[in-house]
């Protein structure tokens, strides 16, 4: 098969500095003594939305707005809006109260008409975010837009990472992500689970992919799960228990159907990985 390596793009240089600078203004003030994120988010968000209208200061109190344009504007400052997640009973609420305003920052630059599919400046923000959101991160990470976390705090990716649209990166029991993990879209990945008998009832379990990991379109790998160095869960799969280093596992529940040819020949059908679930 052809090797097919993304093109080099050419940006208009006017606009990629104005977009450097604009980067560069935001990660000094994330990263000042004493930053006020929530803040910083607000009038970040309300300068994208709304440009040329001022500051948020002067436009949230004017009274001759129509209801619904004071609720659009109240909801660029991140203390007045929730996430899901604060509503998980298990949260370290003064974690993920640091967190948040930058999660909304996040999601909302998604969908504002500058963030959306604007590739180049989207995967240098989201960049920009990510060490202050995650455990950790590793280099040149890079996310396209939609990705969606739960707590954020509890995911840890290594370098060389590529998460692309649409992927739900479900952190309540950790995630740990390896080098060269590459996640496709419209993927799902758990850390949690709920007993059929009481929903209430959640098991939290960290989940692993290991380095060189490819998980595939729509597949969804669940709590607890380990996949191994090299392993791959095909497109549209449910990886139920852990994949073997160098396997492909496909289908509902996924099963192995064939080792990379690339394995190490020490690696046979056979070769199990550690059980890294507690007891």
């Amino acid at each position: 098969m052809p090797i097919l390596p993304l093109r080099p793009l050419d940006r208009p240089a006017a606009y990629t500095a104005l977009g450097d600078r604009w980067l560069a203004d935001l990660d000094t003030a994330i990263r000042g003594p004493n930053a006020d994120w929530a803040s910083i988010t607000r009038e970040t968000l309300f300068a994208l939305a709304y440009p040329g209208q001022g500051s948020w200061q002067e436009r949230v109190g004017d009274e001759g707005l129509p209801l619904a344009s004071r609720l659009a504007i109240e909801a660029c400052d991140p203390r007045n809006i929730t996430l899901e997640p604060e509503y998980y009973a298990e949260v370290d609420v003064e974690r993920f109260a640091r967190v948040k305003p930058l999660l909304w920052l996040w999601y909302s630059f998604d969908r504002l008409p500058i963030g959306g599919q604007h590739v180049g400046l989207g995967v240098e923000f989201r960049r920009l975010l990510a060490p202050h959101i995650f455990a950790r991160v590793g280099a040149n990470f890079k996310c396209f837009q939609y990705t969606e976390f739960s707590f954020g705090y509890n995911l840890e990716i290594g370098d060389d990472a590529v998460i692309h649209r649409h992927v739900l990166m479900d952190d309540r029991g950790g995630i740990t992500m390896g080098n060269r993990v590459s996640i496709a879209d419209y993927a799902n990945i758990y850390s949690h689970t709920h007993s059929i008998v009481d929903q209430r009832d959640v098991t939290n379990l960290r989940t692993i992919l290991e380095d060189d990991v490819r998980i595939t379109y729509h597949a969804t790998v669940l709590a607890g799960v380990r996949v191994g160095r090299n392993g791959m869960v095909g497109a549209g799969a449910v990886a139920t228990k852990d994949v073997r280093p160098y396997h492909v596992n496909v289908g509902i529940p996924a099963k192995s159907v064939r080792v990379k040819p690339n394995a190490p020949a020490e690696l046979s059908p056979t070769t199990r990985i550690p059980d890294h679930r507690p007891e």
